[in-house]
């Protein structure tokens, strides 16, 4: 049998489903959901073209050499930072925040502006990754323009899928399903100022190599992609199985207290390791000479690293008290001090050109 890129038939299955759709309208997660299926498809394919060496050869050798390959390989890597973990997952945060509220999305129009910003702008990006290399010196004053720019169609999408709870802002007390997406949310914003601000090369310079970058990925993957994934979860998994509700709200409430404080934990300590790291690695003393060795700095990072395993142990041990609680609500156990949460009243929709979805 021959082997088939997962992308295609996951695209097939996609375009099928919208084209045979009986609602007039696209709901705006979809936006999102096709921006990543296609680019990332698009990305691999050029990131890995290869020139053969011979007609009926197997051998054959990458299509980039050198700074290209280099570029090649950044604009790969940011795009699917920019197209899976940014663009697959915003998909969720349009589609289930409002599902789990019951209310619209807070405005269409900005949803519309921050897909179109978002998919124009992030394509650039990736030479930031490049500062002070080979890369040519425009190359990576464009990555970094466009990096900052990014800035505004982010805080575009924060601020919409938070204004999304507005009439339902007490769920936020009362429900830990929509904590966590919140929570979600507030680390995307949190993630998209800090990588426009560590694209400048004056803090590049600074941060580059370090546990900063570290800190950064980590509160983006971990607070944004797997908070929001923890929320889709908890939203799904009851209504694929057919459940009045999730074996137990308190363990929702502990995974969140969990995964939140190791999260903070977590990447706290690897800004302030990052910090340091890159004051240790440019301290000259008065003849010129590096004060401290490459070991001396590795050595300094050990009580930081301590800290990080705790709060990553912190959020492992939420993650498995999630599979615990999804396990139990399959099973088709609920505990008897579960009190469902009050469901918020349906709010009216309205046509999309007024700014609801």
């Amino acid at each position: 049998m021959p082997i088939v890129p997962r992308s295609r038939p996951y695209l097939i299955v996609f375009l099928g489903t919208i084209l045979n759709r009986k609602e007039p309208h696209i709901y705006v997660a979809n936006w999102f959901y096709l921006a990543f299926i296609v680019t990332i498809a698009m990305l691999h394919v050029v990131n890995n073209l290869a020139v053969p060496v011979s007609v009926l050869g197997v051998k054959s050798y990458s299509a980039f050499s050198g700074v290209q390959d280099a570029l090649t390989q950044w604009w790969y890597g940011h795009n699917a930072v920019g197209f899976f973990l940014t663009a697959g997952f915003l998909g969720m945060m349009y589609y289930f925040i409002p599902k789990q509220v019951n209310r619209p999305v807070y405005s269409y129009r900005l949803s519309i502006i921050h897909f179109w910003a978002l998919i124009f702008m992030y394509i650039w990006a990736g030479p930031h990754h490049l500062h002070y290399t080979a890369l040519p010196d425009w190359a990576q004053t464009l990555g970094m323009v466009f990096s900052v720019m990014l800035w505004m169609p982010s805080w575009g999408g924060m601020i919409n899928g938070l204004m999304t709870l507005s009439g339902a802002w007490d769920r936020i007390r009362t429900d830990p399903i929509v904590r966590m997406m919140v929570i979600a949310v507030a680390f995307y914003g949190m993630a998209t100022f800090e990588g426009p601000m560590m694209s400048v090369k004056a803090v590049n310079s600074l941060s580059h190599y370090t546990d900063w970058t570290i800190g950064h990925v980590h509160s983006g993957a971990l607070g944004w992609n797997g908070m929001i994934t923890f929320g889709a979860v908890y939203f799904l998994v009851p209504r694929l199985w057919n459940r009045n509700q999730l074996y137990s709200l308190a363990l929702v409430n502990w995974h969140f207290w969990l995964a939140t404080l190791g999260i903070v934990v977590y990447a706290a300590v690897m800004w302030v390791a990052g910090v340091q790291q890159g004051l240790m690695w440019r301290e000259y003393d008065d003849h010129g000479f590096l004060v401290y060795s490459f070991a001396e700095t590795v050595s300094a990072m050990f009580p930081y690293y301590v800290l990080r395993a705790i709060g990553g142990g912190m959020f492992l041990l939420g993650a498995l008290i999630m599979a615990f609680n999804v396990t139990m609500t399959i099973l088709g156990y609920e505990r008897r001090e579960n009190v469902p949460y009050a469901a918020a009243p349906a709010a009216a929709l309205q046509p999309a050109k007024y700014g609801a979805s």
